[in-house]
């Protein structure tokens, strides 16, 4: 079987709503799951074989006994640290900057124990089954997961109907898909204050004005796959991306939807949109808790999850 990673992005887990901490997470399901097992679930039930979980070293005592010990139970679980420390030789933190240095430094920090296919994902939403299957599939089928052409990259990303996406609570944030006629990705649009109508439709306001979207459109929600190569792009971004910060500037952040769109301009990699049809849940509002509850409640009744799934 070839391997295949999950990485899922988790220094920033328990800081919604102000929780602080691993210890404040939110439960969800019906034996007290939270979001991230439910991926793991359907990771490990589409052939994932590790997990990566990038967190900070601060928590780490936490999150062993809360998350890592159980999940490492069930699959092999290896971490790696995301810290504001963490730069390239030569570098050193600007004064001032508290701010973590966002998903591409993330994933640059497994460069030491992912050394193989992988999924990135974000701790706190839920994906859903189609998603996991068609980014595993890609990872591990000939011809899809080596690049196209010499010196190119072959990449996937699984798209989400933007209409699953939406909050019922107020105004979100989505990436926009733009493909080609062959389902690969031209460059993804990043959208704020998308809301939902009372018909159904995605809107955004812009200057005071309404301007209706495609509710059938296809958006990120940072589940990506990737080739281990993928660790030199990021290692090499990386110190382009401090070279050119303004000493001035506290929070920028580098982020893989940016790094992966300028690739797409310079013509260096392939990405393969996958579309799910899976409702995506995420906890954007506070009200959008007992959604999530519900929606997950829904899912064990209808018997696409166990009651208990760990």
């Amino acid at each position: 079987m070839k391997e295949t990673t999950l990485v899922i992005m988790a220094a920033g887990i328990g800081s919604r709503f102000g929780g602080g901490g691993v210890k404040q997470l939110t439960s969800f399901g019906p034996s007290g799951e939270i979001i991230m097992d439910y991926s793991i679930y359907d990771a490990m039930e589409a052939g994932f074989n590790k997990i990566v979980f990038v967190i900070r070293h601060s928590m780490e005592k936490d999150f062993r006994e809360i998350i890592g010990d159980r999940i490492a139970k069930k699959i092999p679980v290896e971490y790696a640290f995301q810290e504001l420390e963490d730069l390239p030789d030569g570098f050193g933190v600007p004064e001032g900057r508290e701010k973590p240095w966002g998903t591409g430094q993330a994933i640059l920090a497994c460069r030491e124990v992912v050394h193989e296919p992988f999924a990135v994902i974000n701790a706190d939403d839920y994906y859903g089954k189609d998603a996991f299957r068609k980014v595993h599939d890609f990872l591990t089928g000939e011809n899809k997961a080596g690049g196209t052409a010499p010196g190119k990259f072959h990449f996937c990303m699984a798209g989400f109907i933007l209409k699953n996406t939406l909050s019922e609570h107020g105004g979100v944030t989505r990436g926009i898909c733009r493909l080609n006629g062959d389902g690969e990705l031209i460059e993804v649009l990043e959208t704020k204050d998308i809301i939902k109508t009372p018909d159904g439709a995605a809107v955004y306001a812009e200057n005071a004005s309404l301007i209706r979207l495609n509710p059938d459109s296809l958006v990120s929600m940072n589940f990506w796959g990737f080739t281990p190569d993928f660790m030199d792009e990021l290692e090499n971004g990386f110190r382009g991306f401090l070279e050119n910060l303004d000493s001035n500037e506290k929070k920028a952040e580098f982020l893989l939807p940016t790094i992966v769109d300028r690739m797409l301009k310079e013509n260096r990699v392939d990405i393969t949109v996958l579309p799910s049809n899976d409702k995506w849940f995420g906890v954007t509002f506070r009200e959008d808790v007992s959604i999530v509850r519900k929606s997950i409640q829904e899912l064990v009744d209808a018997g696409v999850y166990p009651k208990c799934l760990f």
